[in-house]
């Protein structure tokens, strides 16, 4: 029992030093004052299913990684909290999982902020948590068909931080399984452990 807290200790520190160090890295001015964030509520109920959006500028599709378990996030690279503490949990999830397991999930990170976003600077963020995040975003129409159909939510607000700008959001990570149905929806501050419980019966389904 003490050796099982002593590693749930450990793993929360290294969850929260990856957020931090994701946050340093990320924010170009370290001093300036970051922009507060809200979390959103759902706007309604999340349907799943296929979408195309943009990676590194070319085009990218959901049903690319049909036959994979697909944990999905809604957010951006300037976010100052909740974000980076979500793709940590991802990290551990995966780290959590064998090598041959790990090959059949795929994290995906939709930047809700394409105007700052770059292809280069998403790509390297998500690749900052774990080979196994993409970082992907898309035109505003589709962002919005996107978030139509798993009801998330963003906004942008102003601020008079060095940034210009925060992007509230609604803070959930989405569970697909390899027939592209949304299997489960998490909210923000789910453990890796309960993100590893729900990947693993969808990793031992039969592939369509």
């Amino acid at each position: 029992m003490v050796k099982f807290l002593e590693r749930g200790l450990w793993a929360l520190v290294l969850m929260l030093g990856l957020a931090v160090a994701a946050v340093l890295w990320f924010w170009p001015d370290h001093d300036a004052p970051h922009p507060s964030h809200d979390q959103l509520p759902l706007t309604g109920v999340p349907v799943g299913g296929d979408f195309k959006l943009s990676r590194e500028g070319e085009s990218f599709s959901l049903t690319h990684h049909r036959g994979q378990v697909v944990m999905l996030y809604f957010g951006y690279t300037y976010c100052p909290d909740v974000c980076p503490t979500s793709l940590a949990i991802m990290r551990q999830a995966l780290r959590q999982l064998e090598e041959e397991q790990q090959a059949r999930v795929q994290g995906l990170f939709i930047s809700v902020d394409p105007e700052r976003d770059t292809p280069q600077r998403l790509e390297e963020y998500s690749g900052f948590f774990h080979s196994r995040i993409l970082g992907v975003s898309g035109s505003e129409a589709q962002l919005a068909e996107v978030g139509r159909l798993y009801g998330a939510a963003w906004q942008r607000a102003e601020s008079d931080s060095a940034m210009g700008y925060a992007v509230d959001h609604s803070s959930n990570t989405y569970v697909i399984g390899p027939d592209g149905r949304l299997a489960a929806i998490l909210p923000h501050g789910t453990s890796a452990e309960r993100l590893v419980a729900t990947l693993l019966p969808l990793l031992n389904e039969e592939s369509p």
